[in-house]
């Protein structure tokens, strides 16, 4: 299993995302790292575990409220050997101009059934994040029945269970993997410890998007030595 840890980008600095209630995320302040800047995370996360990829999600962007497009290139040149799935709200076609340690994530929360069929232009390029909350599926509904649409990684975000400690949704996980055996999906939203990436493990999860666990050591390094 690969562990990716997420940074949520919100006003320049790193935030701690919690029940998906972006208006009220505050900066970090952790036992991992006691900044807020993202390069400071970024390092905290790699004495942590030299760790392949992260998810770097400009909340900015997907709210429509300005973007930190500088600071993730600047992000992406300082690390070239790290690989950044970076979600930034609604993209029409893919970033041509990008390094190659950039992949766009397409979150489900901005795509009505209007816009799907811009999702060609991407020519499967992409990581699919299906979003999820209190209320349910947000977004296209087509988009989370209709396989045709989707690239091989998935991410099934629930973000009501972010920074929630109440442990992923493993029902919600079986059933697409049972469903759509030829994905590949990605589990995010509520992770806490060991026992979580392990049961994980034994659905057929190989990739996780974990912060919360992270930050406040409840996941350590001899875990992720594990895997």
């Amino acid at each position: 299993m690969q562990v990716i840890p997420v940074i949520d980008l919100k006003n320049n600095v790193v935030v701690h995302a919690k029940l998906g209630d972006r208006q009220n995320y505050q900066a970090i302040n952790t036992p991992l790292c006691a900044s807020a800047e993202a390069f400071a995370v970024i390092e905290a996360f790699l004495r942590l575990h030299p760790f392949a990829y992260f998810y770097i999600a400009d909340l900015d962007a997907i709210t429509g409220q300005g973007n930190h497009d500088a600071l993730i290139d600047d992000i992406l040149t300082a690390f070239p050997d790290k690989v950044f799935w970076v979600d930034k709200g609604y993209q029409a076609c893919p970033a041509m101009l990008k390094p190659e340690n950039y992949w766009p994530v397409l979150g489900s929360e901005c795509y009505t059934d209007a816009l799907l069929g811009n999702l060609k232009n991407f020519d499967d390029k992409f990581i699919l994040s299906l979003d999820y909350a209190i209320s349910g599926a947000l977004g296209a509904a087509e988009l989370f029945t209709d396989s045709q649409l989707w690239p091989e990684q998935i991410i099934v975000m629930d973000l009501s269970r972010v920074g929630s400690n109440q442990g992923p949704d493993f029902g919600k996980l079986q059933q697409f993997i049972e469903c759509y055996p030829h994905k590949r999906f990605i589990a995010s939203g509520g992770i806490r410890h060991l026992a979580d990436l392990q049961q994980l493990s034994q659905l057929g999860i190989q990739q996780v998007l974990i912060a919360s666990a992270l930050h406040s050591g409840a996941i350590t390094a001899n875990d992720l030595s594990k895997f």
